[in-house]
């Protein structure tokens, strides 16, 4: 299967609850979890994880501190803030929301027999 499209909005919320449940991490580990949750589904340049990650810092959704890397490199690791973790509450409401409806609009039809 090819890569996922992912709709407008999608990546930031996945960025927030990968923070949300796994603490601090560099874009890097944000991207490979990312990758492993969704099964391989949504595969992630460099390019479109940091684009995310300076949307999300601008916004104040997320906080960044340079630290030391697991191969003993400068990185910057990324964590939620608390506006970040009120954002996740509401967009996780909403596509919970939406992904019901669309099951609902996908079901199939029963015969009007």
């Amino acid at each position: 299967m090819s890569k996922m499209e992912l709709l407008q909005g999608t990546l930031e919320v996945m960025v927030l609850q990968t923070l949300a449940t796994m603490g601090a991490l560099h874009g890097y580990g944000i991207a490979r979890r990312i990758e492993q949750v969704s099964g391989n589904q949504v595969l992630l340049n460099q390019g479109t994880i940091y684009a995310a990650l300076v949307r999300l810092q601008q916004r104040g959704w997320i906080a960044a501190k340079w630290g030391t890397s697991e191969n003993n490199r400068r990185a910057k690791y990324y964590t939620i803030t608390k506006a970040g973790t009120k954002q996740l509450a509401a967009d996780a409401a909403y596509w919970r929301q939406l992904s019901e409806v669309m099951g609902r609009v996908l079901a199939p039809v029963e015969d009007a027999e």
